[in-house]
C-alpha cells in the first residue's frame, strides 16, 4: 500500500512541476520574495493548487493507514 501512496505523491509532484514549467518555462529564474504590496499574478492560484495537493496527500495517508489497520484478507 505504501507503494501506491508513494506513486501518488510522485505523480502529484510531477504534475505540479509540469504545470509550473509550462507557465514559466523550464529554466525560469527563482523569483524574489514578493513584497507585501505586490503579489505575483498567479500566486493565489498556486496557493490553491498547493492546498489541494496537501489535502490529496493527507487523504492518501489516511487511506493507507486504514488499509494497514484492516489486516490481511482485505
Amino acid at each position: 500500500m505504501r507503494a501506491r501512496v508513494t506513486a501518488a505523491a510522485v505523480l502529484l509532484a510531477a504534475g505540479l512541476l509540469a504545470g509550473c514549467a509550462r507557465e514559466h518555462g523550464a529554466a525560469a529564474p527563482t523569483p524574489a520574495p514578493p513584497s507585501s504590496s505586490a503579489m505575483p499574478s498567479g500566486y493565489p492560484e498556486m496557493q490553491r493548487k498547493v492546498a489541494a495537493a496537501e489535502s490529496a496527500l493527507a487523504r492518501a495517508d489516511q487511506d493507507a493507514a486504514q488499509d494497514d489497520t484492516a489486516g490481511p484478507g482485505r
